[in-house]
């Protein structure tokens, strides 16, 4: 089912008046949070950059739109992706991939005179690979433009950002975000999911489907209570449930950090202020270091918890 973003509104407004000119701009960042159909939105600007008049364009994939982003882990996943069986995706783009990009546009394009390339996310290019990107952004072929798809701009090398235009994604609002997830048949009580998604449609996919509203009442007790019996943090444990996977506990983690940044725009208390800050960025650190290590699940619950407790008005006198 096609996605109708609202979000996209400004970002197709100035895609086409950049059409519509005399010299398009070659190179495109197309910047803003994980969820907000970035990706989507390349796709279709890049048809509707590569169309001529006259040409028939194919319904699926297209020759002359070339997308770079993350391959195969190692020679095994390889080998499993060639026999078309599942394989572990790597976690960067590597200067292989650009490389093997470049070569392709020393050709001319199949179907017209434009051609599009989209890195996707250009946020995970290794160094190298960012490098080997800007000799292309610096002398690009002609009839050759550029679309990266970016999280977090700033990870760019500036060279790279200097030689872009930027179109910018807003978040989108909660009453956006309940009707579009209505619209694609994700029914009953989606506010928690919504909350934690802070206008992502992305995230909040990924959490309308592991039922966090318990999760969200024990994160909020901890917060304003404490937990000076530990019970509160066996009651959090056991609504994240003793087997959960690496998706759950991601989403239990990325919950935690909406939580404590609403917060953090409520509190009047500087002191709590400050404790409620340190504890969003020590979640967002767990929450980093949490894929790369065999955590425990009881272990990585009761941590989570203590870092929450942390953060609570009620633990003021205990810090002195």
């Amino acid at each position: 089912m096609d996605i109708r973003w609202p979000n996209h509104t400004e970002a197709w407004r100035q895609w086409r008046t950049a059409m519509s000119g005399a010299r398009m701009h070659h190179g495109w960042l197309l910047a803003g949070k994980s969820g907000l159909g970035k990706y989507d939105f390349a796709l279709a600007a890049a048809r509707e950059l590569v169309a001529e008049a006259g040409v028939a364009q194919p319904a699926g994939e297209h020759p002359d739109i070339l997308t770079v982003t993350y391959g195969p882990k190692d020679k095994k996943a390889a080998a499993a992706a060639a026999e078309g069986k599942p394989f572990e995706l790597a976690r960067s783009i590597r200067v292989d991939q650009i490389r093997e990009m470049q070569r392709r546009l020393t050709v001319r394009p199949t179907l017209g005179s434009r051609r599009v390339v989209i890195i996707h996310p250009a946020d995970d290019m290794e160094v190298n690979s960012a490098n080997a990107l800007l000799k292309s952004l610096e002398e690009p072929p002609v009839g050759t433009f550029f679309m990266l798809v970016t999280h977090r701009p700033s990870r760019l090398l500036p060279t790279i950002r200097s030689r872009c235009r930027i179109l910018r994604f807003p978040t989108l609002t909660d009453r956006q975000l309940e009707e579009m997830l209505e619209t694609s048949g994700h029914g009953g009580n989606l506010q928690t999911a919504i909350r934690a998604a802070e206008g992502s449609y992305g995230a909040a996919l990924r959490f309308s489907g592991q039922d966090l509203g318990p999760v969200a009442e024990q994160i909020n007790a901890l917060l304003s209570d404490g937990d000076a019996r530990l019970g509160g943090r066996a009651n959090l444990a056991q609504a994240i449930g003793p087997r959960a996977d690496r998706e759950r506990l991601q989403a239990v983690m990325e919950l935690a950090q909406a939580i404590i940044a609403e917060k953090v725009r409520s509190a009047s208390n500087s002191a709590h202020r400050a404790r409620l800050i340190e504890a969003h960025v020590e979640m967002v650190a767990l929450a980093a270091q949490a894929p790369t290590y065999n955590f425990d699940t009881g272990l990585l619950a009761l941590e989570i918890g203590s870092l929450l407790t942390r953060a609570a008005p009620a633990s003021e006198q205990a810090h002195g």
